[in-house]
């Protein structure tokens, strides 16, 4: 092969290989323009899928006669301020009830204190899927706005289902709520989900209130690590 031969053939392999990175980088510049078009598809539906639930919770209906910014409703008008979060699955929060109960009543009874009851939704998952304590929060502030609080409160704890059950029903809570004298209108709160957005806000809020768990019992906004009867009214003073 004479030498201009071998030139030639030296620069068509140099233009060839030329050629053959130009391509590589427009192969590699195309697929991050398609890698970055997915992602940034990917980031905008999931915004709007979080922007739609936001929304669909913003808006949610507050149950009249709320305080705390919307998130308890007040039995009692004491001085003393005593904050209960629950949650209507919650076999503690039940056991709180049971041995502490009657204290708030009587601490309520003779206008010492104000308890702000907060019902919360922290064992959704408990529930197989059927997003119990939503349902029954959403439930008990139903009961709320026709002034049978503290007597559906009662019943759902009476009739407290298992962790990790189904739990109950929306045709049992209306049941329930025959049973404490509730009537059409709360069987369609109940029916069409109506505070369920509403449980969801306050849920939240509690959490990010430092609420990690349940029952969650605050005097003046000092939590009570242990809120026995005798804890609870110690605090009260």
């Amino acid at each position: 092969m004479s030498k201009g031969t071998k030139q030639r053939t030296a620069a068509k392999r140099i233009v060839e290989q030329q050629k053959a990175a130009d391509k590589r980088r427009t192969v590699t510049l195309w697929t991050t323009v398609a890698v970055v078009g997915v992602l940034l598809i990917a980031g905008l539906i999931g915004w709007g899928v979080l922007a739609g639930q936001r929304s669909d919770t913003s808006n949610a209906a507050v149950p009249p006669g709320t305080v705390d910014n919307g998130t308890a409703f007040a039995v009692g008008d004491g001085p003393v301020t005593i904050d209960v979060y629950e949650d209507f699955m919650c076999p503690i929060c039940h056991e709180f009830e049971n041995q502490s109960g009657a204290t708030l009543t009587q601490l309520v009874n003779a206008k010492k204190v104000t308890v702000r009851y907060h019902p919360i939704a922290i064992l959704d998952d408990k529930s197989n899927g059927t997003k119990y304590s939503t349902r029954a929060a959403g439930a008990v502030a139903a009961a709320a706005e026709e002034g049978k609080f503290r007597q559906y409160h009662q019943v759902l704890f009476d009739n407290q289902p298992t962790e990790g059950s189904n739990g109950l029903d929306n045709a049992k809570l209306i049941e329930l709520g025959k049973s404490a004298g509730l009537g059409d209108k709360f069987a369609a709160a109940v029916t069409d989900g109506k505070y369920s957005g509403w449980a969801a806000n306050v849920t939240a809020e509690s959490s990010k209130r430092g609420v990690t768990g349940t029952p969650t019992v605050l005097v003046n906004g000092k939590r009570l690590s242990n809120p026995t009867p005798q804890a609870i009214t110690s605090a009260v003073g």
